[in-house]
């Protein structure tokens, strides 16, 4: 039997909002795992914190998934990513980066969690229509009235010429 991956290493499961949040409901998730072989990893020195090694050490994790050309989301699921990922993408490719540990292990999990926060926000719903709603009458009522109020005031520090 072959052992699978895991880890850093392994499927990267995005975890998504897949029914707009209503009010006394419970709300529903949907899982998308993205195959390991989609991912693309990328290390070069990073310009974060360490010592006199973090010049020598290729600490900073680059991790790349095509969105626009992957199989694992569905057509109207990746239409909608890609519209909302738009300025992010680079020829329908979304990359992050992580290079704040001095560790390159650390930084992988880092750069992991940032691409499924990332696709799990473009994955998810439209909120709701705001429903426009109708101002009271006597919310209309009363702001007339003070802006009345506040005509006869500064009408009364007016001077009075006679003549």
């Amino acid at each position: 039997m072959g052992e699978t991956a895991t880890g850093v290493n392994g499927p990267l499961t995005v975890r998504y909002l897949a029914a707009p949040a209503r009010p006394h409901t419970p709300r529903a998730f949907a899982e998308l795992v993205i195959p390991a072989a989609e991912l693309v990893w990328r290390f070069s020195r990073s310009a974060g914190p360490g010592g006199q090694s973090v010049n020598t050490t290729d600490s900073r994790a680059e991790l790349s998934f095509d969105v626009a050309g992957t199989a694992v989301i569905p057509e109207w699921l990746k239409t909608r990513a890609v519209e909302r990922l738009g300025a992010r993408l680079t020829n329908g490719v979304l990359t992050v980066t992580a290079s704040e540990q001095r560790s390159q292990l650390q930084n992988r999990e880092a750069a992991r969690d940032r691409m499924a926060f990332t696709l799990a926000e473009a994955l998810a719903p439209p909120p709701p229509p705001r429903r426009e709603k109708k101002t009271p009458a006597g919310v209309t009522r009363r702001r007339l009235e003070s802006k009345a109020r506040r005509g006869q005031v500064k009408q009364l520090r007016r001077r009075v010429d006679d003549c």
